[in-house]
This record gives C-alpha cells, sequence and structure tokens, in this order.
C-alpha cells in the first residue's frame, strides 16, 4: 500500500501537489480494498456482506418451479426380501362388494416397506480380576486382563464414534457428550471425547502417512491453504488432493518450507493458485487456478481507465477458454481440435497481459508482469490430459475445514492439529472413494487394540468421485 507522506507541510506548489498525488493513491487503494469481494479477490463468497453480494442475472426460463416433464423422479428402492427383518403379510378378510370371505394368496403382492431405528443399548462387560493366594507358599497372584480387552473404559467402536462426530462432523465436545447420552444411553465426560480423539488419532497416523506418500507419487495433484489457528497462534491449514486420495497438513507457516512438507520431493504437476511458496517448483510442472483469474480480471474492470478494458478483454477471452474446454470435458469436442483453436486465444491472451504490465495502474501492471512470468504455467491443460483448468477440486477439500475452523476456533494444541489433520484426510479420501468412514476408524482403531497393522487408506478398485469437471 501506498505509504502515507511524511511531509505534510509543503513549502511549494509542487511538493503540495506531491503530497495530492500519495493521498489520492493510497485512497484509491483503500477504496479498491472495500470493493472487494469474493467476485474479484480471493476472498471466501461467507465474507461477502449481505447488501454487497451480488448474482448473476438469468434470464427467465419460462419453466415452472418443480420437477419438469419427462424427469424421472427419485424414489426408495426396496430391499430384496432376503434382507427384510420380518415380513408381514396383509390379506382382505372379505369382499367389499359381497361381503364373501376371501382367500388364495397373491403371487405379487404390492409391497411396503418401513425402516426403524431399533432403541440403542450400550454393551458393558465387566471383567472381574481376582486376586488369590497360593495354597503351598501364600504369594498373592492378581489376575490381569486378556489380551484385546481395552484398558480404558471404552471400546474400539465407542471411540471410533465419538471421533467421528467431532473430527467427521465437526460436533463440538460439549455437543458430542450429548449426542452420546441421547442417542447410545452412554454417559461421558469431556476428558473421555478428548482421550478418544487422541486414541483414534494414533490409531490411524500410520496409515495417514501412507496416503500421503501415495499423493506425492501421483501425476496431477491439487494444492491449496487457508488460515488456521493452533492455540493462539495463527497456522495454516494446507491441502493435497489427487483423483483416490487427499491429505492435510496443518503448519505454522505459508511459505515455501511448508510447501515442501506437503509435496515433499513430488515430481508431479501440480494445480495451484499463484501464491509465491509454490514458486520453487518448475514452471513447467504447474498450471495456474484460471477461477483465480478470472477473479482478477473482475477487479481490473473495477478500477477504470485502461485496467477496465483490459480486464474485460481477458474475461472475455477466459468465458471462450472455458467454453472450449467444457465441450472437451463433455465429449462435445476432440482435444486435438482444441489444441488447434486455443492457439490464437493463448498469443491474443500474453499479448494483452504484456501490454497490460506497462499500464499505469500498479497494481494491474504488477499482476500482469507477473502472469508474463508465469506464462507458461497458464496452459499445461491443453497439453496434458488429466489436467484441470481450475483448483476446484482442492477448494472444496477445503470447505468442511472450513466449517470446523468457525465452529472450533483452530485447535488448542499440536496433538489436536494431528486429529484434525488425520479426521479430514480419512474423512475427504473416503468420500472420494465411497467407503465406510465409520467402519474404517473402527477397524483402526481395533487393529491398534490387537497391535495389528492397521488397514489402509489407499484405494480399491472403485471409480474415483473427488475431482470432478471445473465449473465456471
Amino acid at each position: 500500500m501506498t505509504p502515507l507522506p511524511t511531509n505534510l507541510r509543503p513549502r511549494t506548489l509542487e511538493e503540495a501537489l506531491d503530497i495530492i498525488q500519495q493521498l489520492l493513491a493510497r485512497m484509491a487503494e483503500l477504496e479498491e480494498r472495500l470493493r472487494q469481494s469474493s467476485q474479484n479477490s480471493s476472498r471466501p463468497p461467507s465474507s461477502d456482506a449481505p447488501a454487497g453480494r451480488r448474482f448473476p442475472p438469468r434470464p427467465p426460463s419460462g419453466r415452472r418451479p418443480g420437477g419438469q416433464p419427462g424427469h424421472e423422479g427419485q424414489q426408495r428402492l426396496l430391499l430384496p426380501e432376503a434382507a427384510v427383518d420380518l415380513i408381514v403379510p396383509v390379506k382382505p378378510p372379505r369382499c367389499p362388494r359381497c361381503a364373501a370371505p376371501l382367500r388364495g394368496v397373491d403371487p405379487t403382492p404390492r409391497r411396503h416397506q418401513v425402516t426403524e431405528v431399533p432403541p440403542v443399548r450400550p454393551h458393558v462387560t465387566e471383567y472381574q480380576l481376582h486376586t488369590l493366594a497360593c495354597a503351598r507358599c501364600g504369594t498373592a497372584t492378581a489376575a490381569t486382563l486378556p489380551a484385546g480387552v481395552p484398558r480404558g473404559a471404552f471400546g474400539p467402536r465407542l471411540a471410533a464414534t465419538v471421533a467421528v462426530c467431532t473430527g467427521v462432523y465437526h460436533l463440538s465436545r460439549r455437543t458430542t457428550v450429548g449426542v452420546m447420552a441421547d442417542l447410545f444411553g452412554v454417559d461421558l465426560a469431556l476428558g473421555s471425547v478428548s482421550a478418544c480423539e487422541q486414541a483414534v488419532s494414533a490409531a490411524v497416523a500410520a496409515p495417514v502417512a501412507e496416503a500421503h506418500g501415495y499423493v506425492q507419487q501421483q501425476e496431477v495433484i491439487h494444492v491449496d491453504e487457508t488460515g488456521w489457528r493452533q492455540g493462539r497462534q495463527r497456522a495454516w491449514l494446507w491441502v493435497m488432493g489427487s483423483a483416490w486420495a487427499t491429505v492435510f497438513l496443518i503448519h505454522a507457516r505459508r511459505s515455501t518450507a511448508a510447501a515442501r512438507c506437503l509435496l515433499g520431493s513430488s515430481e508431479a504437476l501440480v494445480v495451484s493458485d499463484r501464491w509465491s511458496a509454490y514458486t520453487a517448483w518448475p514452471i513447467e510442472h504447474r498450471q495456474l487456478c484460471w477461477a483465480h483469474l478470472r477473479r482478477e480480471w473482475t477487479a481490473f474492470t473495477e478500477r477504470g481507465g485502461a485496467a477496465a478494458r483490459l480486464g474485460r478483454a481477458l474475461l472475455t477471452d477466459t468465458a471462450t477458454m472455458f467454453a472450449g474446454w467444457h465441450r472437451v470435458r463433455d465429449g462435445t469436442l476432440a482435444r486435438p481440435r482444441f489444441w488447434h483453436a486455443m492457439r490464437p486465444l493463448r498469443r491474443r491472451v500474453e499479448r494483452r497481459l504484456r501490454r497490460g504490465a506497462q499500464t499505469t495502474d500498479r497494481k494491474t501492471a504488477a499482476t500482469c508482469r507477473d502472469l508474463v512470468k508465469l506464462r507458461t504455467a497458464l496452459w499445461t491443460f491443453i497439453d496434458v490430459p488429466g489436467v484441470e483448468p481450475t483448483n476446484n477440486a482442492a477448494e472444496r477439500a477445503l470447505r468442511p475445514a472450513v466449517l470446523w475452523r468457525r465452529g472450533s476456533f483452530g485447535t488448542h494444541s499440536a496433538a489436536g492439529s494431528r486429529f484434525a489433520e488425520r479426521m479430514l484426510t480419512v474423512a475427504t479420501t473416503f468420500r472420494q472413494q465411497g467407503r465406510n468412514v465409520v467402519d474404517y476408524v473402527t477397524a483402526a482403531a481395533v487393529a491398534a487394540l490387537h497391535k495389528l497393522p492397521p488397514p489402509s487408506l489407499l484405494p480399491q478398485a472403485r471409480r474415483p468421485r473427488a475431482l470432478r469437471p471445473a465449473t465456471v
């Protein structure tokens, strides 16, 4: 930001004009900061003021609200009879017309199923440890718990349920205490919730480390970061995602060193924003997020003059690019034709950026100069199949974590941060793979109890669900 002038008592007209120019520049920067929103900066939509939220107008479609003609309705599928707990045959007793008794069996009766949750009652096992004296020598011997019996008061499924409540569904510890009492009839103290969290955190530590190495070895990974708090200290939550798995890391810094902790020695192609921490990676192995760039172009248009004209032109080019990309994604445009269609657009965008680097608006010129240096990373998605032009996948992965941060104000200790990043990794990865989180966390807790290798987070033979097509 332009500094305030130090000399506020000019002696000449030239000095007065210089002070005025500095003050005008600072005022323009402050006004631009006030105009910032999720549409023209990296701020999240939730930070927009209600009065300032702008939604692009949509032309009327002429359709009535609700389901449209020809739309296939959604309905609950019936379970097969073999999976039903109880079958109750219901037969009409008499004919409604003549009152004669009805007999026989309908070979295809209309089926109606009612699903109910039975009352849950905790299963309590008491181990009575006897101390016996030897009849021969009088030595007293106390029994010990059998192998595989928890030393604490709670079993692995209960600990897993508590950890899923706080670490996956992001309930507060006090709310979790209420849920366990109301739904399961289990009385917990707040300290017991923390103990369950740490037990589960230790149980999934090795699988999370394995998943971290797995993602680093993928060909394309999406990376992003957002603010976090650990105790009273500022921290950062980093995410690194691939098609099959996503891992999280809470680090004290938003720096290249922190990015290296996340990415390691990975040679993957990294999709990210323009944050300087990623400049250590080869430009040929990067793809910049065009959703971020579109917000930059919008900010250009709000500065007026040459910057506004440049922003409008770049927004038009971006819309053209995404229209072609969506056709490639949908299979209606062959990639070679898309590649040829993008060649003139690529030259046009880079020419506009070079001109923008010479504009008199300092912020616009600085952004354009930076993008000219990074221009190779603008177009990687055109040449490399499997690369998206946006970083939406990483941003989607961060949204549940942001909601957790707002409800809990971050974590209070390093142990809490490890629990948060591990549970976020497990939950996000299993959403991608379509696997059950509670069953996995329970299995990991059981394995830790019996000192067995934990189950892996790595993908099974299923279709990934993480990297959905970019929507801009």
